[in-house]
């Protein structure tokens, strides 16, 4: 995607020096635009867990190249037990997206192929590239197979605007490149067929003001930012003709865990009878889960992001704010789960398919 007019991926090797990672600052958006110089694994760690990097598709990514500056600091002597450790502070910076595990556990198996250090950075810088590389073509093709049903509700309101609602940030700031929520709306915005995005604000972090508008006005798609409790008064009024969030972990009988505040608007959805799309690629699939209520563990993150905000003031400073009480308790789950029942269908890198084990694994039968 572009940034300014220059085309960006989210994460690369610094040029010139192979041993330094390079991430956009999340953080930092959407009031301004900056790298941050990764070069060890604990960096790697940091930047996942403080979120300077986030989202399934690109935590899972920062997590392989994680993987090879490990290796590059990994000691002669004690180079497995230094990966083993590496891989295990790595999946213990975000339990609930799928794509970190299945990154690091990729990393390690490829790497294990080595049978000596030098030849085991070589596999793991090439393996890192082909995670980050595969991403990438998994969302061009979420956006191929998601732009069909923007297209047909498109004819059915016989060329008048498709009204697409989201949530929190599922765009190619979440992976790296492309996204997956919003690949089929660039897809679409692209083919010259008329959208407009509904970006939910999604507290506590407001990735979907921060992070969600910023993309798609780089990218000239029409939008306007709505507090999170509207989405449902706009289904009612038929201001709504489809939703699509992305997801972070999606079980095997299609259960769906995303951001705080996704099942409702799946709840509204179903009660307005509008076409709620989960688009994921396959990094995000935990086939050895049944159950994503009782199962996918949820993240609980620190209170003080639903007590403070962060913004920037008339004077152009950014700043953090209470906005309650200082005395006032809080609690802050980072995702929920949306039961399979209440997703239309899934869009991933191989198609389109019901939320249901057998349609998953029509689409997947090496998992069954």
């Amino acid at each position: 995607m572009k940034v300014d007019g220059i085309p960006y991926r989210t994460i690369w090797l610094k040029p010139g020096d192979a041993r330094v990672v390079q991430i956009i600052d999340q953080t930092r958006l959407p009031h301004a635009f900056e790298m941050v110089d990764l070069h060890t694994v604990q960096d790697i760690c940091s930047a996942i867990r403080d979120m300077t990097v986030r989202g399934a598709g690109l935590i899972g990514a920062c997590a392989a190249y994680g993987m090879y500056l490990a290796t590059l600091e990994a000691p002669e002597s004690g180079f497995t037990d230094f990966m083993a450790r590496a891989g295990a502070a790595l999946k213990a910076t975000r339990p609930t997206a799928a794509n970190l595990a299945w990154a690091v556990d990729r990393m390690a198996q490829a790497i294990n192929s080595g049978t000596a250090p030098d030849q085991q950075r070589t596999i793991a810088r090439e393996a890192a590239q082909a995670i980050a590389d595969e991403d990438t073509e998994y969302c061009r093709r979420i956006g191929v197979h998601g732009l069909p049903l923007i297209a047909a509700l498109s004819r059915r309101k016989l060329g008048q605007t498709v009204n697409i609602l989201t949530h929190c940030n599922a765009g190619w700031l979440a992976f790296v490149d492309g996204g997956s929520a919003t690949a089929p709306i660039y897809a679409a915005h692209d083919a010259d067929i008329p959208v407009h995005v509904w970006v939910d604000e999604t507290r506590p972090r407001n990735q979907g003001a921060s992070l969600t508008a910023w993309e798609l006005g780089q990218h000239g798609v029409p939008h306007t930012l709505i507090a999170d409790n509207a989405g449902g008064h706009l289904m009612q009024h038929g201001l709504v003709d489809m939703v699509i969030t992305g997801a972070d972990r999606v079980t095997r009988n299609g259960d769906v865990a995303n951001k705080i505040g996704t099942y409702l608007k799946a709840l509204a959805a179903r009660d307005n009878e509008i076409p709620f799309y989960v688009a994921l690629p396959s990094s995000t699939l935990d086939f050895s889960l049944h159950d994503g209520i009782a199962n996918i563990p949820i993240e609980e993150r620190d209170a003080d992001e639903v007590r403070f905000m962060t913004g920037l003031t008339a004077a152009g400073t950014v700043e953090c704010v209470r906005i309650c009480p200082a005395t006032t308790p809080a609690r802050n789950w980072g995702f929920d789960v949306t039961p399979a029942r209440l997703v239309t269908q899934l869009i991933c890198e191989r198609g389109l398919c019901a939320a249901t084990e057998d349609a998953i694994l029509s689409l997947f039968p090496e998992h069954r």
